[in-house]
């Protein structure tokens, strides 16, 4: 457990902390690396191959350790102490875009070198990822959860989506190095922000079990619990469908021969809208849940996400497809302040990584799956066709809202 300095009062309006500022200081650096790494390797590929399938297979390589090894990071994450395994994530992947810039320099670059840096960058993600998520209800308490994730998700999306990808893509146009010199730096200067959080966050543990028995008591938990399994079901079909689309948007935004016609910079704009949405409903995702209630805002999220991932099937103008992936932002940080809070409520602690790392099985394991489909279906039916069916596909989990009830969220809470 985290020293009790670590912890804040639990009263609506007090602060969160100085250790939780801390976490979000270094959680914002973390993702300004991401999202400056995240455009700079399709950028770069596109300058190899002009493939859907082999610019797809892309995404699949960064995602593919959320499918292969997510149930182990979780069960990492509850037996070792959650800020060493953030600290030495962060040590790898500021390391993994060095080694690709001596591969750049010795002219030994290829797709197959941007597939194994990428593979490997998705591996300590899933680390880092389980173990941040699994670590907030150690700094901050569970009436604060909302507020906490909210804000975490301020500066995670502005770094990653409204900061990173015009910077990648500015970076990448002076040169492959500077696009990739930029994150190794930002992740080591997130250690340094680690290394400043105080006290212990290994959970204590009453008996030594396997890590057979462990990963199965998660995925126990999450199995048993209607809500949660509910909606990791749902997350993994709007990250299929999301992974599609944006596995191939590259190619339908970018060069004189797409449909957009953007050039680098102006593609990595066009997401900054996404993230500009993303940032004004971390703040008020709260107070709109508060309003509407989590059922009706977990509905309208579904189909703020169909029009996210539908609109280029409808539209190849900035002007518009800009306002819509603005939107789409929005709704999507709201329904990760929810479903996030919910898995922090409901799972005790010394099954949280566990249980995140279950959920994220589902819901995250399905995009390497969702990027290779996109890729093909672009390859076979053409891009506009393949970013329709998606968001049909997303439409379609209206049909589940019948389970998530804000009668029946609040009893998987109580019990």
């Amino acid at each position: 457990m985290a020293n009790s300095a670590a912890q804040v009062k639990t009263k609506d309006g007090v602060p969160l902390g100085a250790a939780y500022w801390k976490l979000w200081i270094s959680s914002g650096l973390s993702n300004l690396a991401d999202g400056v790494f995240k455009i700079a390797l399709p950028l770069m590929a596109i300058q190899l191959t002009q493939s859907p399938t082999l610019i797809a297979g892309l995404t699949v390589a960064a995602t593919l350790p959320w499918l292969l090894f997510a149930l182990t990071a979780g069960a990492l994450a509850d037996r070792l102490d959650r800020r060493k395994l953030m600290l030495w994530a962060n040590l790898s992947r500021a390391v993994l875009p060095a080694l690709l810039i001596a591969v750049i320099l010795l002219d030994l670059g290829s797709i197959w070198a941007l597939y194994v840096v990428a593979l490997m960058v998705g591996v300590a993600e899933t680390l880092y990822d389980t173990s941040a998520q699994s670590i907030l209800p150690q700094v901050v308490n569970k009436d604060q959860l909302s507020r906490a994730n909210g804000r975490l998700y301020a500066v995670e999306l502005t770094a990653n989506q409204f900061i990173g990808p015009p910077l990648g893509g500015l970076l990448i146009g002076i040169g492959v190095v500077a696009g990739f010199a930029l994150p190794s730096a930002l992740w080591l200067a997130a250690v340094g922000g680690l290394l400043l959080l105080p006290g212990s966050f290994r959970v204590e543990r009453e008996q030594k079990t396997t890590l057979r028995f462990d990963i199965g008591e998660g995925l126990k938990f999450l199995w048993n619990q209607k809500i949660l399994r509910t909606l990791a079901l749902m997350t993994g079909i709007l990250n299929f469908a999301s992974s599609a689309a944006f596995a191939v948007l590259v190619l339908f935004a970018v060069g004189p021969a797409s449909e957009m016609r953007l050039s680098e910079v102006g593609f990595g704009l066009l997401l900054t809208a996404s993230a500009i949405g993303a940032f004004i409903g971390s703040f008020i995702a709260e107070s709109v849940e508060a309003k509407l209630g989590r059922s009706k805002s977990l509905a309208l999220t579904i189909l703020g996400c169909a029009l996210f991932v539908g609109g280029p099937a409808l539209t190849s103008n900035p002007y518009v497809l800009g306002p819509i992936l603005f939107v789409g932002g929005l709704l999507i940080v709201l329904w990760n302040v929810i479903t996030v809070s919910l898995r922090q409520r409901i799972a005790p602690n010394r099954l949280l990584g566990r249980v995140n790392s279950a959920y994220r099985l589902l819901a995250w394991g399905t995009m390497p799956l969702g990027a290779a489909a996109g890729g093909l279906l672009a390859q076979w039916l053409g891009l506009q066709a393949m970013f329709g069916i998606m968001g049909t596909l997303t439409l379609a989990l209206m049909v589940l809202m019948s389970i998530l009830t804000d009668r029946a969220i609040t009893a998987a809470e109580a019990a």
